[in-house]
């Protein structure tokens, strides 16, 4: 691991997002409520948590962070061009510390959309999750990034 001992502790925000396509009958599934495994959104924002949580037991030589925060929001719409079902989900992160957050956001946002995949897998095996990225980042020495 990188020592960090010696780096100040700032306030950290990280936010990271990405998308699950799939079809807008799994979608109409998801807005009603009707899943068969129950609230698919509510259950994949609580497994988003976690995982922002449990960050360092999943990628080796991650620090463990105390988090003093974490959000994840979910947007669903109909993709009119590719006439596809979409979810976007957003993770915000935070903490007071010597190191970033950016790897928890990333991961919350992963887990979140690998949840709704199998909570919906039975009637949908080809959703595709895609364009998860870092959005922004705020704190430490490097300062501010937002992505372009």
């Amino acid at each position: 691991m990188v020592d960090v001992a010696a780096k100040p502790s700032t306030h950290r925000i990280a936010i990271a997002g990405g998308y699950i396509e799939m079809l807008p009958a799994t979608l109409a599934l998801i807005e009603a409520g009707s899943a068969k495994k129950g609230d698919v959104l509510g259950i994949a924002r609580i497994a988003g948590i976690m995982a922002a949580k449990r960050t360092s037991d999943l990628i080796p030589l991650c620090h463990p962070l105390a988090l003093t925060r974490v959000a994840i929001e979910f947007e669903a719409a109909l993709d009119e061009l590719s006439q596809q079902g979409r979810v976007h989900c957003t993770a915000s992160v935070e903490t007071e510390g010597p190191t970033g957050v950016e790897m928890e956001a990333l991961t919350a946002v992963q887990i979140a959309l690998l949840t709704i995949y199998d909570m919906c897998k039975a009637v949908d095996r080809g959703m595709t999750i895609t364009a998860v990225r870092l959005l922004e980042k705020h704190g430490g020495k490097s300062g501010s990034f937002v992505s372009g």
